[in-house]
């Protein structure tokens, strides 16, 4: 494929997921979730196929500058993601507190681990409800200016005997199915209609020299997890400005897929010079 003006060719990955959660941050009793995976969980996957994974006593994966490797290769990727699901529903479970104060709360007594003539297991207990999406099909766009790169990725997806874990997107136990993986041409198109999926449309879209009009687009404002750096063995993430969106586009300039006739709009996590 060859890039003009107006078209560029990106590697488009199609998932399909038995069940699915994508945690929003900071909800714990009642957890809820993204109806598609933030950019951070894509950017997992990736790193996981690839074999990226961080070292002891380093905020990254590799801190060398102007460096080749496929961790600073992967920092330079554009992201597009998009999705859909069959139904929702809500998961029961309990949750274990170990503290002191919960065993002494469900037993009486720190030494005591009888509860109705049977021995349980220590600490308190905290019921749970999780939202879990069925039948989810996820689409995600991937960008490079380097063409050997992505390559690079779709032989590991194909044949990924370098990954770090099970590939999985979200939870570990929600597992993957890569139904297609393929090049695609994106050509530079107005988008208007409902494309009856959900999207992130980030602020900084790549391809648009900063024309894009973002205020037009209808959705929900999060900022959206990216690349992090470990410190203080906790992981900082750096965040960009995003929407999620329903579907519902009208007049807007966008990359469209017309294989599955879709928009596709693709995340610049490249930090700017002045940041």
């Amino acid at each position: 494929m060859k890039e003009t003006k107006n078209s560029i060719y990106a590697l488009k990955i199609k998932i399909y997921q038995p069940q699915a959660h994508f945690r929003i941050p900071f909800s714990y009793q009642r957890r809820h979730t993204y109806p598609i995976p933030p950019y951070s969980t894509v950017l997992g996957l990736i790193a996981n196929i690839l074999g990226i994974k961080n070292l002891p006593g380093q905020e990254e994966p590799c801190v060398k500058d102007n460096c080749n490797c496929l961790y600073h290769k992967l920092k330079q990727i554009k992201i597009g993601v998009c999705g859909n699901f069959e139904t929702k529903v809500e998961e029961y479970f309990w949750l274990r507190n170990l503290k002191a104060e919960s065993h002494i709360g469900r037993f009486g007594s720190i030494t005591n681990r009888y509860v109705g003539g049977h021995i349980e297991h220590i600490g308190g207990q905290m019921p749970c409800i999780v939202d879990v999406l069925h039948n989810a099909r996820i689409l995600i766009y991937l960008y490079h200016c380097d063409k050997e790169f992505l390559e690079v990725i779709k032989s590991s997806f194909e044949n990924p005997v370098n990954k770090t874990s099970v590939m999985h997107l979200g939870r570990a136990e929600d597992w993957i199915v890569i139904e297609d993986i393929s090049y695609v041409n994106l050509i530079i198109d107005k988008i208007n209609g409902n494309y009856k999926n959900f999207f992130w449309v980030p602020e900084k879209v790549f391809g648009f020299d900063g024309n894009f009009d973002f205020k037009k687009v209808n959705g929900l404002a999060y900022n959206m997890t990216s690349f992090y750096k470990i410190q203080n063995g906790v992981r900082n993430f750096r965040c960009i400005k995003a929407k999620l969106n329903n579907g519902d586009f009208g007049d807007i300039v966008a990359y469209f897929d017309t294989e599955d006739n879709i928009p596709v709009f693709l995340a610049d996590f490249e930090e700017d010079k002045d940041e």
